[in-house]
């Protein structure tokens, strides 16, 4: 087994990639299938830190939030993170992965409070840390709070799980004939408008000089090729 590339990352998970096949909520196939490529990825020995989405439970509730106010339906969203931390901690727990859940949202008998050098701690034990809550304020996406919490903790690389196998020239499903870019540099991704993540996450990387690695979370294995170099993804870098 090749040796990892990486000591620290942080995984950005969407909400939306607990879904599987549904609609909305969480299937337990696919958390099972993200938690076994985590799984091979910390018997590397790379601490990895997690950032969860909540699209999958929101897009439930999305009909009656209609007409909310912002701040109010991006609480709702953070609550919504909490709730899919939880689940990917217990789906660890069962596959015998030493997990804790911080929350910037403060819900003492649930998990643990967002503190930066605990969850340092918790890396350097071994131990997996989800990062739920966002950034614990509205108008802040989950790529932001990802990119916050990577620069926080030390992590080496932003690797962001999508349902696309990297980044394209095109959308591969409407242009077959596009091709995936394997390198990117910062201010390229901004001149051909690919939109990697969004603005406020994007910037915030590239300030800190932090790469962002674009992967697919449905290809078997894609993430350990990831950390171990292979030519898996789209490398986002500042030049």
């Amino acid at each position: 087994m090749s040796a990892a590339r990486y000591k620290r990352v942080l995984l950005k998970l969407s909400g939306e990639a607990l879904m599987g096949e549904d609609q909305y909520g969480i299937n337990r196939q696919m958390i099972d299938r993200i938690v076994a490529e985590v799984g091979q990825v910390a018997a590397l020995g790379v601490e990895i830190g997690v950032v969860i989405g909540g699209g999958n439970i929101f897009r439930g509730v999305a009909p009656g939030a209609a007409g909310m106010d912002r701040a109010t339906a991006d609480y709702m969203g953070m609550l919504a993170t909490i709730m899919n931390a939880l689940a990917l901690q217990d789906a660890m727990r069962h596959a015998g992965i030493n997990a804790r859940v911080q929350s910037a949202l403060s819900i003492e008998q649930v998990c643990e409070t967002y503190i930066r050098g605990k969850a340092i701690r918790h890396l350097e034990e071994g131990r997996i840390v989800i990062f739920a809550g966002g950034t614990g304020n509205p108008f802040f996406t989950t790529d932001t709070a990802a990119a916050l919490r990577a620069s926080e903790i030390g992590a080496e690389v932003v690797m962001k799980a999508t349902k696309v196998d990297g980044v394209y020239t095109a959308d591969p499903k409407l242009h077959p004939d596009a091709k995936r870019y394997q390198r990117l540099t910062f201010d390229e991704a901004l001149g051909r408008d690919l939109r990697v993540m969004d603005a406020t996450a994007f910037a915030l990387c590239r300030d800190q000089k932090m790469p962002i690695i674009v992967f697919s979370i449905y290809k078997a294995g894609a993430m350990r090729r990831v950390v171990t170099g292979e030519d898996e993804g789209t490398y986002v870098y500042a030049a």
